[in-house]
């Protein structure tokens, strides 16, 4: 399995006023790392490592070098500011080659189903990501599921998708995940008549006999 390697030091100057602006003006961010029945760890990390870690992909392994102590983790959560987008913290959680743990893959869709063409089906993606249980070393860091087999009367569902081997599913197998949908055409619009006699007295009708030949005004008061 692929491992990118990262350096961290510990954090210091907890609580201290402007101890986080000396961190992001060196371009590190804070984070910690916990799990493993260890105590939890702060950190800091340099922005330039966790750009590498994103851009191996989703459960990539991590081995963090703090002060010469190696540690296999995975990123948990990657906040990110709210207006410059830029990453703030960061959470590591200890792992174990030897043991199994629950993680969310991402769902990538390929082909395109013949109905799309055939009758303007829409592609509906329900469900984007899907949970799993497998060892360290099993973790996908993302699955393909090819639609091009897929009909309008036959959708996708979770345990319909095909793992990589020594994955297992955690999602709900009946959990739909992709299905075609036809867009409703508008339905013409039907014009709604009153009642004649409900109808206010018009200059076209004001003064008209009917068969009887009553006037329609008198009649409407009979």
């Amino acid at each position: 399995m692929e491992k990118v390697t990262i350096s961290a030091a510990a954090r210091e100057g907890i609580g201290v006023k402007g101890a986080l602006s000396k961190i992001r003006a060196e371009k590190k961010i804070p984070a910690i790392i916990y799990g493993g029945h260890k105590e939890p760890v702060s950190v800091t990390v340099s922005v330039k490592d966790l750009d590498k870690i994103v851009k191996a992909g989703k459960n990539t392994l991590v081995e963090v070098d703090l002060a010469g102590a190696k540690e296999l983790v995975l990123v948990k959560e990657i906040q990110y500011h709210a207006v410059t987008d830029n990453p703030i913290h960061a959470d590591f959680q200890r792992v174990s080659m030897k043991d199994k743990m629950d993680v969310v893959v991402p769902l990538k869709l390929e082909g395109t189903p013949a109905d799309v063409a055939n009758y303007g089906a829409i592609i509906e993606h329900i469900l984007r990501e899907i949970e799993v249980r497998a060892l360290v070393s099993a973790i996908p860091h993302e699955i393909v599921l090819d639609i091009t087999p897929m009909t309008i009367n036959k959708g996708i569902l979770a345990g319909d998708i095909k793992l990589p081997e020594g994955v297992e599913l955690v999602t709900d197998a009946e959990a739909p995940v992709v299905h075609l949908a036809i867009p409703k055409e508008d339905a013409p619009a039907t014009p709604v008549v009153a009642d004649a006699a409900a109808q206010p007295e018009s200059s076209s009708t004001k003064g008209k006999k009917d068969e009887d030949g009553n006037l329609a005004k008198d009649a409407a008061k009979k």
